[in-house]
């Protein structure tokens, strides 16, 4: 399936509600997160995919660490992972829904892992900007792909540019500082001006602060694309849950980027009739002009 996410230009920015690993590994916390994105407005939602094996190191792995699920990096990273049996079920359950989803790939197995489902949307996360294989991997596939930015510099930014362009793959380049939560005064928004003039291609947001302006503010800079985390409770286990949006930050997110283009208006300078009607209640002296400057 490959679809073009601003095929509707009046239902822009397209917006991406990250449930990531926010689900707990719970399949009913995910249900809930899909829920909430919907009723929200968003356009689909994203997971994230690893295999644990090949993303981390045994010594990492075998490291100890409390957690719901045990005593080791083993325990706690095993725990969040969704196998087949429970994306089998998302994917039916966002069916049911009518929202898309598509999730992040962390290596090539989990790529091939992802491609039964026949997914619109491919993503490259922060992380992965500098994994030369798999990203030849995704842009080979041909769907629109989301590629986040954090912790990268131009150099790496272009390569994977450069691999997608040569696939003929289009794709979306996603501003993105890699800090959970991100402070206001990090966001660096006037980024999205800076990526579009580079690569003169759409030009997405991928935010990890606690609030919405942010994103808003992307959006009024030019970003066709949104993508925040989203939580049921900011409180809940997890390293992603405190940069996440709980659905009143989620419904404002989709309604206020929403109304950017409406507010911005054209630029044109022009007196709509609703005004004229108050220039003739407030201009009670009735001279068509000024004459400035004429003796």
């Amino acid at each position: 399936m490959k679809i073009n996410p601003y095929e509707n230009p009046d239902k822009l920015p397209f917006i991406i509600a990250e449930i990531g690993i926010n689900h707990n590994g719970d399949v009913e916390i995910a249900k809930q997160l899909i829920d909430m994105a919907k009723e929200c407005g968003a356009d689909a939602v994203k997971f994230q995919k690893r295999t644990i094996d090949i993303v981390y190191s045994k010594e990492f792995l075998d490291s100890p660490r409390q957690s719901p699920w045990g005593t080791t990096q083993r325990h706690q990273k095993e725990g969040l992972e969704f196998g087949k049996k429970q994306y089998d079920e998302i994917d039916r359950y966002c069916k049911e829904k009518g929202i898309y989803w598509f999730a992040s790939a962390w290596d090539e197995k989990s790529q091939e892992f992802l491609r039964q489902y026949d997914l619109p949307f491919n993503k490259i996360a922060s992380a992965m900007i500098v994994h030369k294989d798999l990203i030849e991997m995704v842009a080979e596939e041909g769907k629109h792909t989301f590629i986040s930015t954090g912790m990268s510099n131009f150099g790496q930014i272009d390569r994977v540019v450069n691999i997608f362009q040569k696939k003929g793959c289009p794709f979306t380049i996603m501003h993105c500082v890699s800090v959970y939560p991100c402070p206001d005064e990090w966001c660096n928004i006037q980024m999205v001006k800076t990526l579009k003039k580079r690569y003169k291609c759409p030009i997405g947001y991928s935010g990890h602060e606690a609030g919405v302006l942010p994103s808003i503010l992307a959006v009024a800079l030019g970003a066709v694309a949104i993508e925040r985390h989203i939580t049921l409770d900011r409180s809940m286990y997890g390293s992603d849950q405190s940069a996440s949006l709980e659905k009143r930050g989620l419904e404002l997110v989709v309604r206020d980027t929403r109304r950017v283009k409406q507010i911005l208006g054209t630029g044109e300078k022009v007196i709509i009739p609703e005004e004229e009607k108050v220039a003739y209640k407030l201009r009670y002296f009735r001279e068509d002009d000024f004459q400035w400057g004429m003796e």
